[in-house]
């Protein structure tokens, strides 16, 4: 696969980093960090991944469907710890909605993958 079919899932995975590692910076900030150090750890760990994803996808691996099902997965992961802390911190809200985001697109492109394995 080239770049072109995996355009909005690299989109999707930087976006996602991004705003993880905004979140997490954001957390440190915090005077009760250590209510926040599982939202810190995750969010760290989801930019990671979401890079390797990106960097894959971008080079056109043939195997960077394989990182999109760890992506899902941490981003998953990621949104719902987020959301447990949305109500009073808006880039803890903001970090799940582009993990909810880059989560979509990963499963996405897991499940095209699935779909031409198949066919073969």
């Amino acid at each position: 696969m080239n770049y072109h079919t995996f355009r909005r899932c690299i989109e999707a995975c930087n976006d996602c980093a991004a705003e993880c590692e905004h979140c997490a910076t954001e957390c440190l900030k915090e005077h009760s960090i250590e209510m926040l150090s599982r939202c810190i750890a995750l969010t760290r760990e989801c930019a990671i991944v979401c890079n390797a994803t990106a960097m894959l996808m971008s080079v056109g691996a043939e195997n960077a469907q394989l990182l999109c099902g760890a992506c899902y997965e941490i981003c998953t992961a990621c949104a719902e710890e987020c959301e447990s802390d949305s109500k009073e911190l808006i880039y803890c809200r903001e970090c799940a909605r582009e993990c909810r985001r880059c989560a979509e697109e990963c499963r996405k492109m897991v499940e095209q993958h699935a779909s031409v394995m198949l066919n073969k």
